[in-house]
C-alpha cells in the first residue's frame, strides 16, 4: 500500500522525540501498518541548527510552518509548538488545505477543541489528540473506546508531572517548595517560568479535555474550579501524616445530583490509595464507572519519548484511515450538555477538611477559630499541633467534618481578619471517598 507522508511542525522536547521514534522504529511501524510512515518535511524557527536523522532522507527544512501546511506531498500535519498563538495558525492553515492534523496541545484543545474537530469534520479530515493529556497513558482511546461502554460516574487523576514531582520530592526529603522547584528546573521537569503548573493551569487544560471524553460535555477550562501548589509545606506534609494522608494535586470530575463537579487542587488523599502510590514526574488516572466500576491507568505524563510514542501512535492510526478509507467522523466533543451533567460550582461539594494555621500564641486562638466555625454550623474532628520551639509562629491544624465548601470558604475568610494569624488559614478537602 503507498506510504503516507508527513509534516512535522515544531522541534522542542515532543517533537524531537516524535521524530526520533519516526526515524529508529520505521521497519517496525511499517510492518504494524503495512505501508511505511514518511516524513517528508519538517519546520522549526531554528532548523539550520536542528540534527534531523539521516535515515528519514530527503526532507523539506523550513522555519516556516506555512511551507509545511501547504506542502502538496504531506497529507497528515503533526502540530507539536504549543499554545494558542501560531498553533492555532497551525491548526487553521491545516485545515484549510484538508491535511489531517495530529496534535499534542492540551492548552488549544482544552480552549478550541469543538470549534476544531467540527471544522475538520466538514473539511472530511481526521484530528488526533492522544499525547495532549498524560502524554505515556492512552488515557483518550481508553475513554472513547476501552471503556465506552460504560457511564463515567467519576475521574480523579494527577494530570501534572511537573507538581507531583515537587510534591513527592518535599515529602520525602522535607525541602522546602521553593529549593525542590529550582531542582526541577535543572532537571527539566520545570519551566523557567512554572506558573502554569504550580497555579493549576496545564492540569486544568488536560482536565476539561478528559472530562469532555468522560461525561459527554462540552467542558471548556473556566468550568473548573482552580487552585495550585504555592502554599503547601514541608509541615503539611507531616499534618497530613498523621492523619495518614498524603497530599496531592489531584483533577476530579464527579457526577452528583445536581451536576458535574469539577475542580484541580491540592487534596488530602489516604495515604492506602492507589493515587497516593504515584510518585514523582508520573501520571495517573483513576476512572469509576457505573458498571466496570473502578480502573486505573499509570504512566510517565511527559518527555520526549513517552509523549512521542503518543503522537506517533496517532499518526499511525490517522494514516490508517486514510489509506482505509474510512476516517474518524465522531467528534470527541459533539454531545450537547444534558441537564444531569451540567458543570455546576464546586461550593456545593460537601467534604471533610484540613485547616491550617500560622499564629502568634496568645490566649483563646483556639477558642475564636471554634466559633467561627460553629457559626457556619462545621463541626469540629481533631485539632493537631506538633512540638514547636517558637511562640511567635506557631503552626497546628484542625480537621473538620464533612461540610460544604461555600461554608468553609466564609469561615475562612472571616478568620483570616484575625488579629494572631501571620497568614491566612490553608484549607485543603480531605478526598476521602478515593
Amino acid at each position: 500500500m503507498q506510504e503516507v507522508h508527513v509534516g512535522i511542525v515544531g522541534l522542542g522536547n515532543v517533537g524531537s522525540g516524535t521524530l526520533a521514534i519516526l526515524a529508529a522504529n520505521a521497519d517496525q511501524i511499517a510492518l504494524k501498518l503495512g505501508f511505511r510512515l514518511r516524513v517528508v518535511a519538517v519546520c522549526c524557527r531554528s532548523i539550520a541548527t536542528r540534527p534531523i536523522p539521516e535515515s528519514l532522507g530527503p526532507v523539506l527544512k523550513t522555519a516556516d510552518w506555512r511551507e509545511v501546511v501547504a506542502h502538496p506531498d504531506v497529507e497528515i500535519v503533526a502540530e507539536l509548538v504549543g499554545g494558542t498563538g501560531v498553533a492555532a495558525e497551525i491548526v487553521d492553515g491545516a485545515i484549510a488545505h484538508r491535511k489531517s492534523l495530529v496534535t499534542a496541545n492540551k492548552e488549544l484543545m482544552a480552549a478550541c477543541g469543538p470549534e476544531i474537530w467540527d471544522r475538520a469534520i466538514r473539511a472530511g479530515i481526521n484530528v488526533a489528540m492522544e499525547a495532549s493529556v498524560a502524554g505515556g497513558i492512552p488515557i483518550h482511546a481508553v475513554l472513547r473506546e476501552g471503556i465506552s461502554g460504560d457511564r463515567v460516574v467519576a475521574l480523579y487523576g494527577i494530570l501534572n508531572g511537573t507538581c507531583n514531582y515537587i510534591l513527592t520530592e518535599i515529602e520525602k526529603r522535607g525541602d522546602p517548595l521553593e529549593t525542590v522547584l529550582s531542582e526541577a528546573q535543572q532537571l527539566g521537569y520545570a519551566e523557567a517560568d512554572p506558573s502554569a503548573d504550580l497555579d493549576g493551569i496545564d492540569a486544568r487544560s488536560k482536565l476539561a479535555i478528559l472530562a469532555a471524553l468522560a461525561f459527554g460535555e462540552k467542558i471548556t477550562p473556566s468550568d473548573i474550579f482552580m487552585e495550585g501548589i504555592r502554599r503547601i509545606s514541608p509541615l503539611d506534609f507531616r499534618y497530613a501524616h498523621q492523619l495518614d494522608h498524603t497530599i496531592r494535586l489531584i483533577c476530579a470530575a464527579r457526577q452528583t445530583p445536581e451536576g458535574l463537579i469539577l475542580s484541580v487542587r491540592p487534596a488530602l488523599i489516604p495515604r492506602t490509595t492507589i493515587l497516593a502510590g504515584v510518585q514523582g514526574a508520573y501520571n495517573a488516572v483513576w476512572v469509576k464507572g457505573a458498571y466496570g466500576e473502578d480502573t486505573f491507568y499509570y504512566g510517565r505524563g511527559a518527555g520526549a519519548l513517552p509523549t512521542g510514542v503518543a503522537v506517533v501512535s496517532d499518526l499511525m492510526r490517522v494514516a490508517r484511515e486514510i489509506r482505509g478509507g474510512s476516517p474518524e467522523r465522531v467528534s470527541p466533543f459533539a454531545h450537547e450538555r444534558l441537564g444531569e451533567y451540567q458543570p455546576v460550582s464546586v461550593i456545593r461539594q460537601k467534604r471533610a477538611y484540613y485547616l491550617r494555621f500560622r499564629v502568634t500564641d496568645q490566649p483563646g486562638i483556639l477558642a475564636r477559630l471554634a466559633g467561627i466555625l460553629a457559626a457556619k454550623q462545621i463541626s469540629l474532628e481533631a485539632v493537631l499541633q506538633l512540638p514547636m520551639e517558637s511562640k511567635q509562629d506557631l503552626p497546628f491544624v484542625i480537621t473538620v467534618e464533612p461540610t460544604y465548601e461555600h461554608a468553609i470558604r466564609e469561615a475562612v475568610m472571616q478568620m483570616a481578619q484575625l488579629d494572631f494569624l501571620l497568614e491566612p488559614p490553608l484549607a485543603l478537602p480531605m478526598e476521602t471517598s478515593l
